[in-house]
């Protein structure tokens, strides 16, 4: 290890001319949480455009004429989720060509933690109604039941409870 100061350390030494030791920490910290939060879009939103694209072309297939009015009213609440939840996690990077550069990080990383946890929910609804369509359609009503309430509890627990059984026990 070297004795000489970080880069953050030698900015924070010089008050004068340069920002406060907790002006460092935070642009650090917020830069961190940036990169982070558009990584994570960068997972988020390729599976969402796969599933609209499932969903986009379910119509165009011969059989789903066959289907009965009450499931194409499910796809239609889950395309319409799908696409809700695609526009919704795609507006950060809308947001971010438009304010270029970036004067307010902590705004806009505001904006984007919003539209994410926004975005999540039609993208929860989504998946368990695509689940009950195909669950429904290749082994019946009652099977679908059980795998789309099976879906829906995992996902609430893993995507909403855990995080903020976590949240409220770090306050």
């Amino acid at each position: 290890m070297s004795d000489e100061p970080s880069v953050d350390q030698r900015t924070a030494a010089s008050p004068t001319d340069g920002p406060t030791p907790s002006r460092v920490i935070w642009q650090s910290q917020d830069q961190v949480d940036l990169t982070e939060m558009l990584q994570e879009l960068r997972v988020l939103i390729p599976g969402v455009q796969v599933l609209t694209g499932f969903l986009l072309i379910l119509p165009f297939d011969h059989e789903f004429r066959n289907l009965a009015l009450a499931e194409k009213w499910v796809y239609l609440a889950a395309f319409v989720s799908g696409i809700t939840s695609l526009i919704l996690l795609s507006a950060p990077a809308a947001q971010l060509r438009f304010e270029r550069p970036l004067r307010d990080r902590a705004h806009f990383n505001e904006f984007a933690t919003r539209m994410t946890i926004i975005g999540l929910i039609p993208l929860s609804l989504a998946l368990i109604l695509t689940t009950q369509l195909i669950a429904e359609r290749t082994l019946g009503a009652t099977t679908a039941i059980i795998i789309t309430a099976c879906v829906a509890v995992l996902l609430a627990a893993v995507w909403w409870v855990w995080p903020l059984m976590g949240l409220r026990a770090r306050r």
